[in-house]
């Protein structure tokens, strides 16, 4: 028997008894207009919709790649696929098929064709764990359109599939479910007779941690709904309170509102606490960020700003490392971005601190508010176009390379502010040299006597 995405067997003791399937599975959409989110995917002349629709012709439906987190729908499109077309819809699992079972499909997949005009859809999950052989085998197939492949993938296609499989493919990127998506989700769930037909209720409290729990993962929320939904129905409870989801999920509610007070009172703490070099704190903060399901690259931008504002050339590492944070949280997403965003805190929580660039920056911004500004002068401005010359312009400017030590003594800041000094520098961590610098640097400059802004 080839191997089927629902098998018939199981697909009958559903509907003779429902209960018997998990809810994520009983709650699984049967059309596309079911499904909660990837509405980029779902429009009108999709490859998914021409897949669903069974479009053919010259131009039928294409081979495609699903690329996405956990939970955000990839065998749930797959599922919706094979309810809906008329086409036969074979799964493989990458776990457990090899190149046996993939060529046993095709060459089952082809017969289908030549003689019944039969076409196949081949639903692959975790293609990432083929090998390149393995996937080299599915090559003849998709590119003779002998199958119609459905590949899925939460690794990044273009690491972990090969390239001329990628090029014989469309590949589609599934996007993280958003809070308004699975809140759809959960209270259909609570009302649909495929869930829990009206059973019992969900108050504001307990949905919004169900939604924190979930991260963005419908097959998580729905595993939790149902497990506090039968720990309620269990004590004969019309209503499933915050407590019971904790006790059932085992995880606390944290007292954080994204939108409210919570969300700029634990970010400014956590920013203080890391300006302090308390590190234990910061983490303290960051957990608490974390668990209450907070944007990861919001903490990272704060980061981010963080390493210029509290430390900048005490530790010229510091803003790398914040950049680095940024950029890998961006591609990974929790929970592994919680690694990312607790190694980067601890570097900037245990960096020597400065201020000096933001009370550098500042001071001269204020002093062009207040006016002081004033012509640059004559010989640094630009003197490429025509007629330069004749405006005095970059006349006797001194090329600095062509000078030793590579300092030429001229005057650089407009008249009004010849003489402020903005930057002074700490003798904290690597800033140290940095003073040493400037100071060598203004006296070569002349400008040993210059001024600090009040």
């Amino acid at each position: 028997m080839e191997p089927d995405l629902f098998t018939a067997a199981a697909e009958d003791r559903q509907e003779k008894d429902p209960s018997s399937s998990p809810l994520a599975v009983r709650m699984r959409p049967r059309v596309l207009d079911e499904v909660v989110g990837q509405q980029h995917l779902l429009k009108p002349g999709s490859p998914l919709r021409r897949l669903v629709e069974g479009s053919g012709g010259p131009a039928g439906a294409s081979s495609v790649i699903l690329w996405g987190p956990p939970g955000t729908g990839k065998t749930t499109l797959a599922y919706v696929v094979s309810k809906a077309t008329n086409k036969r819809f074979v799964e493989l699992s990458a776990i457990t098929a090899g190149v046996k079972e993939v060529r046993a499909v095709i060459e089952s997949a082809r017969r289908a064709t030549g003689g019944f005009g039969k076409e196949t859809v081949l639903f692959l999950d975790e293609i990432h764990r083929f090998s390149k052989a393995q996937q080299d085998s599915l090559l003849p197939a998709v590119e003779n359109r002998w199958v119609t492949l459905i590949a899925a993938t939460t690794e990044n296609p273009y690491f972990s599939i090969i390239s001329p499989l990628l090029s014989r493919s469309l590949l589609l990127t599934l996007e993280p479910l958003t809070d308004d998506d699975l809140r759809d989700l959960l209270r259909r769930a609570l009302t649909d007779e495929r869930g829990l037909g009206g059973a019992v209720t969900l108050p504001e409290d307990a949905e919004a941690h169900l939604l924190r729990i979930a991260g963005g993962d419908a097959r998580r929320a729905l595993t939790a709904l149902e497990a506090a939904a039968g720990a309620a129905l269990a004590t004969h409870a019309a209503e499933i309170t915050l407590e019971t989801v904790e006790a059932t999920v085992d995880r606390a509610a944290v007292k954080y509102d994204r939108d409210g007070d919570q969300h700029y009172d634990v970010a400014s703490a956590l920013i203080k606490s890391i300006r302090g070099s308390d590190v234990d704190a910061a983490l303290h903060y960051l957990a608490r960020m974390i668990e209450a399901g907070e944007d990861p690259r919001f903490i990272a931008r704060r980061l981010m700003i963080s390493a210029s504002e509290d430390i900048g050339l005490a530790d010229p590492t510091a803003l790398p490392t914040a950049v680095a944070a940024a950029q890998a949280v961006a591609m990974i997403g929790f929970p592994e971005a919680a690694l990312t965003l607790s190694h980067a805190t601890i570097a900037l929580a245990l960096a020597p601190k400065s201020n000096a660039a933001t009370l550098a920056i500042s001071a001269a911004q204020e002093d062009v508010r207040k006016g002081l500004a004033g012509p640059v002068p004559a010989h640094l401005r630009d003197g490429h176009y025509k007629g330069a010359a004749k405006l005095g312009h970059a006349q006797g400017y001194v090329y600095p390379h062509d000078v030793q030590g590579g300092i030429a003594a001229q005057q650089y800041a407009p008249d009004a502010v010849r003489d402020r000094q903005y930057y002074t520098p700490t003798r904290h961590g690597a800033e140290a040299r940095y003073a040493d610098v400037v100071e060598r640097v203004r006296e070569r400059l002349g400008r040993t006597g210059g001024t600090a802004p009040s």
